[in-house]
């Protein structure tokens, strides 16, 4: 018998460039420094993007950044954050301190995607869609009910939503949904059925369009549909509310006067301040922000700023009595600061849209019911019957139960009815419904021992069976 002779290959041959340089990428997890945060420090070769993607595993975690220290220059990525969970305490759960040193990585796994964040977030964003379903984006001008007019379109298509996302800001919309075949639940791959989808959806965002406005640069927006293709070209996936500040990028929504209720004025009446100057000296410019602080605050910011394609150098990050104090040392990607006082405009513009798109003021509903074909189409059509638009929209399915929560204001612009809320309630059974009033911050629920009293069929039955044709009653 031959001897068989096989290179022989070191099995500490891949660690080499680390024991001779070090690790290239370190995250310590300090609970001890601080007495009412967790400190996260991360230390590790740098990379374009490496800030937003170190940023996006906390905002996907649902962690609360009160303050942070950033530093990237001489290609060595400094950072500290200071970090909270969503009830403002240290983080304790184990399997969260885990998620963050994994997906931010100890070694050359930083220069991966970070596929384990979402497994222990409280976001809608649960899962990874991408394989199981076809995906869908919209982004154009907004109107009151669009929302449920797209809903209604897919649903007459035999298309089964099981995730949307969905942000309405200056008259504009912007939608990332995932769909599935009514009848088969898989992923809708037949290019002319995805051809006829993306046809009738930009009838549907077209509509009410008057020719005489269409000229206006301002007023239309650039209305686009796409199935199954994300930022990146065919197969490559964005994090979702990410996608949704460049669909909302896309269609301009920095342009426009901004209403009274985005003008982000806090109870002191302070408004959110943003302001450019340069430092000579150094080459950078200085982005300096104020404004009410808020969950995922930094992660706007720091999105916005990499999609406008600036490199973040330093950076600092500070809260205090509520209001956040922000100033980041950018240049643009071709190393050279902000020269004109019209790029810093369109920055300052831009900015100030990232920070209003999350804040919505009016009344926010979370209903939980057996999920459906049809089900959010008639939710919401129930809702633009009685004069409310959805201005944002966060759709999910746990098993067979459909999540749908709602951010929703008068078309009139006056106050939500809290009367219409509570026949609602009286009438909902099946239905779990959560309210919070953010202008009088009350939440409610209804209870699951309460359900028997009420029910859905008949206030759907009442409601929507004249509109919807294919209608199931939930006895």
């Amino acid at each position: 018998m031959k001897n068989v002779c096989w290179p022989y290959f070191d099995p500490d041959f891949d660690n080499l460039s680390e024991r001779i340089y070090g690790p290239t990428c370190r995250v310590c997890i300090d609970n001890e420094s601080m007495e009412d945060c967790t400190v996260v420090k991360v230390d590790s070769v740098n990379k374009q993007g490496l800030l937003l993607e170190v940023v996006q595993v906390m905002t996907d975690l649902n962690l609360f950044i009160s303050k942070s220290y950033i530093s990237s220059d001489a290609e060595w990525f400094m950072d500290v954050f200071h970090v909270q969970d969503e009830q403002g305490k240290k983080l304790r759960d184990q399997n969260v301190i885990n998620c963050i040193q994994q997906a931010i990585g100890t070694t050359r796994e930083s220069t991966q995607s970070p596929p384990k964040a979402r497994a222990y977030t409280n976001n809608f964003s649960k899962a990874d869609h991408s394989n199981e379903h076809t995906a869908i984006e919209m982004s154009g001008t907004d109107r009151p009910g669009l929302f449920s007019e797209i809903s209604a379109t897919l649903a007459d298509l035999h298309c089964n939503i099981v995730e949307a996302h969905a942000w309405s800001h200056n008259a504009c919309i912007a939608c990332v949904a995932y769909i599935s075949d009514q009848s088969s639940h898989t992923p809708i791959e037949d290019p002319h059925r995805l051809a006829s989808i993306e046809d009738h959806l930009i009838t549907v965002l077209r509509a009410n369009m008057e020719p005489s406005i269409s000229t206006g640069p301002f007023q239309i927006k650039n209305r686009e549909v796409k199935t199954r293709g994300f930022l990146g070209g065919e197969g490559t996936m964005t994090n979702v509310e990410r996608r949704l500040h460049q669909l909302m990028l896309s269609v301009r929504d920095f342009d426009g006067p901004r209403s009274s209720s985005e003008m982000n004025i806090t109870e002191r009446g302070t408004k959110m301040a943003v302001s450019i100057e340069n430092c000579d000296q150094k080459g950078y410019s200085i982005v300096s922000i104020e404004c009410k602080d808020r969950p995922r605050l930094m992660f706007d910011i720091v999105c916005t700023l990499t999609d406008m394609q600036y490199v973040i150098f330093h950076a600092s990050v500070a809260s205090h009595d509520g209001r956040a104090f922000q100033e980041y040392f950018i240049r643009h990607d071709d190393g050279y600061p902000l020269n004109t006082e019209s790029e810093k405009q369109r920055v300052i513009k831009c900015l100030e849209a990232a920070i209003e798109r999350r804040v919505c003021e009016g009344v926010w509903l979370k209903l939980c019911a057996e999920n459906r074909v049809g089900l959010l189409s008639d939710i919401t059509r129930v809702l633009r019957e009685h004069g409310l638009a959805v201005v944002r929209a966060d759709i999910a399915t746990k098993g067979k139960n459909a999540v749908n929560a709602f951010y929703v204001r008068d078309v009139s612009g006056n106050e939500v009815d809290m009367g219409f809320i509570k026949s609602m309630k009286k009438e909902m059974g099946l239905i779990d419904l959560e309210v919070k009033n953010d202008n009088k911050t009350r939440r409610t629920n209804i209870s699951s021992h309460e359900r028997h009293h009420f029910s859905l069929g008949d206030l759907l039955k009442s409601q929507l069976e004249r509109f919807s044709h294919n209608f199931i009653a939930i006895n």
